[in-house]
């Protein structure tokens, strides 16, 4: 357990954080729901309990009547907990690789806008699921899903659905009537057969220094590096993946689509795929950008919910 979440713990068994508004226990370690979070049921508004032990959470969870923003990726939990249905005020779920195979239509709350269950086991989802017009982002990459609840036609307000890594056959009629979608992937489903391999070089992770860390996303993380080919070397980048699925999908797919697209003005582009990692992680080299650029957004943030965050002084 880190020692900042042990710190935190401990402070929540000793009755330290009454008020608090936000919780963050992750790694901590947990087996149980630990009951002293009810003591902050009037104030909490987000928690995470994010890589714990928790197969369940507790039916009363409803009391947590503040409640906004539940992050419980990385627990073993099989089923969406239908608890979650009584948290009024529950607008961000988020339940990433916990092998989910079951989602009642009870478990989604009535003020559902983000809800990301990106590497499960789900094969089916409710029907419920349309009957959330607050939903604005739906993170669904690396399931089993064959087909799409016909009533998400009814979700005005969503703007990004990720489908990448499933078992899809056909991607629904009604999908670009939604008239806010303005974000989708659908890579490694059925209907799209095997993708295309590019002949950009094979680079073997040897050939890499590695530098300092220039970014991070939720797929990835970014280096400086020095890449030696000959008596050449040369400044890139180089993304390394951070596992097997992506909130994207599939490593591969993200790579051989950046490789297909070749070189253009607008496109960063790419230089080739690493091989032979010592960690066997996917890797992509990419051209190192000029040092006078700058970053002009941030990723979403828990309000922006779909949308990158921009400095209000940006002109």
């Amino acid at each position: 357990m880190p020692d900042a979440t042990h710190d935190t713990l401990a402070a929540l068994r000793r009755g330290d954080l009454a008020g608090a508004r936000t919780l963050r226990l992750p790694a901590a370690g947990l087996t149980a729901f630990p009951p002293e979070i009810f003591g902050l049921a009037d104030t909490l508004e987000l928690l995470d309990l994010s890589g714990n032990a928790l197969s369940a959470l507790p039916d009363d969870l409803g009391r947590l009547k503040r409640l906004e923003v539940l992050f419980c990726s990385g627990n073993p939990v099989s089923q969406l907990p239908p608890a979650l249905g009584n948290c009024t005020a529950l607008s961000q779920v988020g339940f990433r690789g916990c092998g989910l195979t079951d989602v009642p239509g009870e478990a989604l709350p009535p003020r559902l806008r983000w809800l990301t269950l990106t590497d499960n086991r789900i094969a089916h989802l409710p029907d419920e699921l349309g009957a959330r017009p607050r939903l604005q982002k739906l993170m669904l990459s690396g399931n089993r899903l064959r087909t799409l609840p016909d009533s998400l036609a009814g979700c005005q307000n969503l703007e990004l659905i990720r489908l990448a890594a499933n078992r899809l056959d056909a991607l629904p009629a009604w999908l670009t009537a939604l008239p806010g979608l303005a974000w989708t992937s659908w890579a490694g489903n059925a209907f799209e057969g095997d993708a295309p391999r590019s002949a950009a070089a094979a680079i073997p992770f040897a050939d890499l220094d590695l530098g300092p860390l220039l970014g991070e996303g939720t797929s990835g993380r970014v280096h400086r590096a020095l890449w030696r080919s000959g008596a050449t070397q040369q400044a890139v980048a180089l993304k390394l993946f951070k596992g097997a699925m992506t909130s994207d999908g599939l490593p591969e797919r993200e790579m051989e689509a950046c490789l297909a697209a070749g070189a253009h003005q607008n496109l960063t582009g790419a230089l080739g795929r690493i091989t032979d990692h010592p960690d066997g992680a996917d890797g992509l080299v990419m051209p190192l950008l000029p040092p006078g650029w700058r970053v002009l957004a941030g990723p979403p943030s828990l309000a922006s919910c779909s949308r990158d965050v921009y400095d209000p002084a940006l002109r």
